[in-house]
């Protein structure tokens, strides 16, 4: 994620709320800054702050949009009149949020845009590696691939699409192995997805489930 806020207090306060949610987060405190890294590095969503130094929120997005960045932004913004709003949509901005939000409101936007970029992807972040969805396979990041089986495939997959989710066993159960009755199913699975890629790509966290981990 990238976040382009230059009041450093909310910028701090932001990123680490998005951390806390999953989220690998890059900080710009001005619109130059949030070009350099928008266009240097590929980011699956991008929270922009509508009135920034430099190059304002409007016209970073419109620049971003121009040479083809297509990550999800969410404006933020103190002016919440109907023209700014069509001018934020206008610029090229996926969603618009006017201060001061709900913090929930903000986490759920956010979750929103980043399932619907993961819906049209092929290949899902998974650490430094991926998973491609059309080989049913994962691409570590010193090339090799490493081929799962239909259902590994599956629960890595529920796990990846919401990175900065924690499932619950019984939920991963239903979803993954619906023909399965006992939980433990998941363990197994789990044990068999870290035999192949590393203990850490899943994470555990006791006494909740799983959450995609890193490779």
């Amino acid at each position: 994620m990238l976040l382009v806020e230059d009041d450093r207090e909310t910028a701090d306060m932001l990123a680490d709320l998005f951390t806390g949610e999953g989220y690998h987060v890059e900080v710009a405190l001005d619109g130059q800054r949030g070009l350099h890294l928008g266009l240097a590095r590929r980011h699956q969503v991008m929270v922009i702050d509508r009135r920034l130094p430099g190059i304002d929120g409007l016209e970073l997005v419109k620049r971003l949009r121009r040479v083809g960045v297509r990550a999800r932004v969410l404006l933020l913004t103190a002016l919440g009149e109907l023209d700014e709003r069509v001018a934020g949509l206008d610029s090229g901005a996926d969603d618009y949020l006017v201060k001061p939000f709900e913090v929930d409101e903000l986490l759920a936007r956010v979750r929103a845009l980043h399932r619907r970029e993961l819906s049209g992807a092929e290949l899902l972040p998974l650490g430094a590696g991926q998973l491609d969805l059309s080989l049913r396979e994962v691409r570590l990041a010193d090339g090799r691939q490493v081929e799962l089986s239909l259902r590994e495939f599956d629960l890595l997959h529920t796990l990846a699409g919401e990175p900065g989710r924690v499932h619950e066993r019984a939920r991963l159960r239903s979803r993954v192995f619906p023909d399965t009755s006992a939980d433990s199913i998941v363990d197994t699975y789990v044990y068999y997805l870290r035999r192949k890629l590393g203990r850490e790509v899943i994470r555990t966290v006791r006494g909740r489930g799983y959450q995609a981990g890193s490779l």
